[in-house]
């Protein structure tokens, strides 16, 4: 017999919970941990200021991002609304799936009161991709411009890197493709509903194709976004008196951004194996790297956090609107 949804989630949360706590105890235990605290209590709170400025300026972009392919498609969405779950969605990224579990709430949010559902779900999808795209450029420019500074590590990364622009522009190939993409969808001929839902997302993204004027500006503001997000890290590093070269984090950050994707609690655990493991390859201690990317980890929180206190006061509020509505009128409150 089958497990419930409810079953599921749970078993799904206690997974992804267990591999952030494991990863996280495996590093700990190969880290100075009093080294690292002596190194934290001493950090420089300038550089962590440009940081938290840079975070705050790296969601504005991600924001406008969305609205572009919003407005390239001609969704009907308010800019409350699409604020309001894209906030909510940071905050889903803390405790869903990495990255898409927030890319739901998005979905859900605007679909509720939208007859547009496939264009939402289209301009979620190619929001993502778009970031994606960014990921790559960014690593890869990064990796022409300073490959001769990582030696031997060069070939290394450049074979992760060279997989995933891959893999990334087979899956668009295939998206913007209409026989490809019906090839793709027979695998559902048994679930009519589902492909014809999914064939129409087809349709709503084939719309980008006149308007590649705006996928470009929606990969170039996903390009200044990511590397804003690298020089924030560099700014972390800094305020750790870490004098590592900003172009090891153009590199490696993107790199993080994928490892981040692995299903955990938002990114952790194999986030900071990823950090440690890269950052040492250019003599950064494992317990200042680790202690880099849980910094970082901290401002995503603090934004997830304004998303959560977004989603309880609109819930608040709707609750309120929904009794108020519906509450009956006793005799002598007429």
């Amino acid at each position: 017999m089958g497990l419930n949804p409810t079953t599921k989630n749970i078993l799904s949360f206690i997974s992804r919970m267990g591999l952030s706590a494991v990863l996280l105890g495996y590093l700990f235990a190969k880290i100075d941990v009093q080294k690292t605290f002596e190194v934290l209590r001493s950090a420089y709170m300038g550089f962590m200021t440009y940081a938290a400025i840079v975070f705050f300026a790296i969601n504005i972009l991600l924001l406008w991002r969305w609205v572009i392919f919003i407005k390239a498609m001609s969704l009907s969405a308010s800019l409350r609304d699409i604020v309001r779950y894209y906030l909510i969605g940071l905050f889903g990224n803390l405790f869903l799936p990495t990255a898409i579990g927030g890319d739901f709430i998005k979905i859900y949010g605007l679909c509720k009161n939208s007859t547009q559902k496939t264009r939402v779900v289209a301009s979620v999808l190619l929001d993502r991709l778009s970031g994606f795209a960014a990921i790559i450029l960014v690593a890869l420019g990064a990796f022409f411009w300073g490959y001769r500074l990582l030696g031997d590590n060069a070939i290394l990364l450049l074979i992760p890197m060279a997989g995933i622009a891959a893999v990334s522009v087979g899956f668009v190939s295939v998206l913007f493709n209409e026989r490809l993409y019906s090839f793709c969808c027979r695998i559902f001929n048994a679930f009519p509903k589902i492909k014809e839902g999914l064939m129409g997302l087809h349709y709503d993204v084939v719309l980008m194709k006149d308007k590649r004027l705006e996928g470009v500006k929606a990969v170039a503001v996903s390009c200044a976004a990511q590397i804003i997000y690298a020089v924030a890290w560099y700014w972390i590093a800094r305020a750790l008196h870490q004098n590592v070269g900003i172009v090891y984090f153009f590199i490696f950050v993107p790199l993080t951004c994928i490892a981040a994707s692995f299903p955990s609690i938002g990114g952790l655990g194999v986030r900071e194996m990823g950090t440690v493991y890269l950052f040492g390859k250019v003599g950064m201690d494992a317990g200042i790297a680790a202690s880099l990317s849980l910094i970082n980890f901290l401002f995503m929180v603090v934004f997830g956090l304004v998303g959560g206190i977004v989603y309880v006061s609109t819930l608040s509020s709707g609750r309120l609107q929904y009794y108020s509505q519906d509450a009956p009128v006793r005799p002598g409150e007429a």
